[in-house]
């Protein structure tokens, strides 16, 4: 290996050995997707979700789409990571008085386990979009957390550890409507109740037509030797509508406020039926990726609003594809 992963790995992973005749660093599942049409009771599409490891097999939290056509989340389990089974009951939460508090919609939630503890962080209705935040510790009881932001505010991807003493968070501040303007922010905390320190990341730029409209967070940012590993998603504005892909960036290791490097191409695009047909179509988007110690990476994502898809790299292909074109 070229670059080293550090952080808490899978022991095994998901994997496929990339295609002779690839081109781009991101290769997919042949089997895609892995979560199909109305994979439970009462939802029609699971999508948009994350996953990570928990006693030698697999969970997740996943966005399932109801009959009534509102987002909730549901706790699913999987011996390798691919082959899944959910729950038909949504997660309950449970807030501060110790009641069930019941949301009016939850969707896009990503999963991160710092030290002991495992925090979900999704986009929930508080007087309009914005962040949600709940901890586990065994995946029974989950306990609503301090909303960090006022509405609007999509896309918060939670830092693996912490960071001088901080916990770190990135997001994406939006608006009443589909964010015509959508940059990447990371604010920080000392207690998960607090967040402040604003600083802004990344813009969209036109320089790359792939994310001229707007950019947000993806998966938890995989630590490695050459500063934090961080895949995202980039969407541009088409006569037919929006194309999201999924871009790659490395931000410093100490200040994940500084980027290091940001790939101008993008890692994945949409092209294959279940990522261009679909609900919403022509969408990769990257809510999780899991890493293993001898480098390699699998990256889950929503396949066009209606699938969970499968990719992979590793961090060496990863790494020298975002430097070379950054």
């Amino acid at each position: 290996m070229k670059y080293q992963v550090m952080g808490e790995s899978t022991p095994s992973i998901p994997w496929q050995e990339k295609p002779a005749d690839l081109r781009l660093p991101l290769w997919r599942y042949q089997n895609n997707p892995i979560i199909k049409r109305n994979p439970v009771n009462g939802v029609t599409r699971i999508f948009n979700s994350s996953v990570l490891p928990y006693q030698g097999k697999f969970i997740g939290v996943f966005r399932g789409d109801t009959y009534t056509g509102l987002p909730k989340l549901y706790l699913g389990r999987s011996d390798d990571g691919i082959n899944w089974k959910f729950d038909e009951k949504q997660i309950q939460f449970i807030n501060e008085k110790g009641e069930v508090e019941e949301l009016y919609y939850s969707y896009d939630p990503r999963l991160v386990k710092i030290d002991d503890t495992y925090y979900i962080v999704w986009c929930t209705d508080f007087h309009g979009p914005t962040l949600g935040m709940a901890s586990t510790k065994d995946f029974k009881t989950f306990n609503l957390l301090s909303v960090p932001f006022l509405p609007y505010n999509r896309n918060g991807v939670l830092f693996p550890r912490k960071i001088n003493g901080m916990f770190k968070l990135m997001s994406r501040p939006s608006d009443t409507g589909h964010t015509p303007f959508g940059d990447i922010f990371i604010s920080e905390s000392p207690d998960m109740k607090y967040w402040g320190n604003h600083r802004h990341i990344m813009s969209k730029t036109n320089d790359q037509w792939w994310e001229g409209l707007k950019i947000g967070g993806g998966a938890t940012p995989i630590e490695t030797s050459e500063g934090w590993l961080i895949f995202y998603h980039g969407v541009t504005n088409t006569c037919n509508g929006y194309v999201y892909s999924i871009g790659g960036a490395i931000y410093d290791i100490n200040d994940p406020s500084k980027v290091l490097y940001r790939s101008k191409k993008y890692m994945l695009t949409p092209e294959e039926e279940y990522e261009e047909r679909g609900y919403v179509p022509n969408v990769c988007f990257p809510c999780a990726a899991l890493h293993s110690s001898d480098g390699k990476i699998a990256v889950y994502y929503g396949a066009a609003d209606t699938y969970v898809a499968l990719a992979f790299t590793t961090v060496d292909i990863a790494i020298d594809y975002i430097k070379e074109n950054s």
